[in-house]
């Protein structure tokens, strides 16, 4: 499993650069169109989503490993081997669209339906990212580790509203509230896997969401654990959406 693990990695990365190259090369106009807007005009489904993840489903699925991904759901490789990719292609759709924030090409392998490793390249910053439990994590060539801040009353909180959660549960809305209240300052920059990058290399100290896709938090959570952070995942049964919390081992617990 170690060498193939090393090679998967390596395809991972160069599969995200190759797809970065795909949208520096092509006209804004052509990638950020919109071509749907869904979940009563909460999500917006732009070209890039479905020209990237073309790109991307051409090299992972050589693998013969099966594949999650935003546009595609599901794709079936008959592998035994509790090996899956999770595929979120442009990961901060609306703000590559508007230009208003971040936005990242997302690749994570997971193993047992829990997260193996993590590959992002951020489009904004032009960096690419990777990590696990198992292989550390590292920014370009530089190693990166979540911060060391031990009360969330001092700390910054990276979170947002996705597009499913449900604002008419008072008790979800509540809990939300409650949480990002609790710490120094929140940060919603319109990008989960962006967010959790920033966790990983100590930006920000903590990432919760309700509610939102795997796929775009799949690889983030790797980054986290191999900076040295802890995330806890809980699904909601028979879906692809999750509570997320990452953060360093002190401060998660606070949270």
């Amino acid at each position: 499993m170690v060498r193939q693990s090393v090679d998967l990695l390596e395809l991972a990365k160069s599969t995200a650069l190759d797809a970065a190259r795909i949208v520096s090369s092509t006209k804004n106009e052509v990638i950020g169109a919109v071509e749907s807007v869904i979940l009563s005009g909460r999500e917006t489904k732009i070209a890039g989503d479905r020209i990237v993840e073309a790109e991307i489903l051409k090299k992972l699925t050589s693998t013969g490993i099966s594949i999650l991904t935003e546009e595609s759901g599901y794709i079936d490789q008959k592998n035994k081997d509790g090996l899956l990719w999770i595929v979120d292609p442009l990961d901060g759709s609306v703000n590559f669209s508007r230009g208003t924030g971040p936005c990242a090409v997302s690749i994570a392998l997971w193993k047992d339906m829990a997260p193996y490793f993590g590959v992002i390249y951020s489009l904004h910053d032009k960096c690419l990212a990777w990590g696990g439990a198992e292989f550390g994590a590292w920014q370009d060539s530089d190693p990166i580790s979540v911060n060391n801040k031990t009360r969330k009353g001092e700390a910054i909180l990276c979170t947002g509203v996705p597009a499913r959660f449900d604002l008419t549960n008072g008790a979800m809305v509540k809990k939300f509230t409650e949480t990002i209240f609790s710490f120094a300052k929140v940060r919603m920059i319109g990008s989960a896997a962006a967010s959790l990058l920033l966790v990983a290399k100590g930006a920000a100290d903590a990432y919760c969401e309700e509610d939102i896709m795997l796929w775009d938090v799949a690889a983030g959570l790797a980054l986290v654990e191999g900076a040295g952070g802890k995330t806890y995942c809980d699904v909601r049964e028979g879906t692809y959406q999750y509570s997320i919390k990452a953060a360093n081992r002190i401060l998660i617990d606070q949270f």
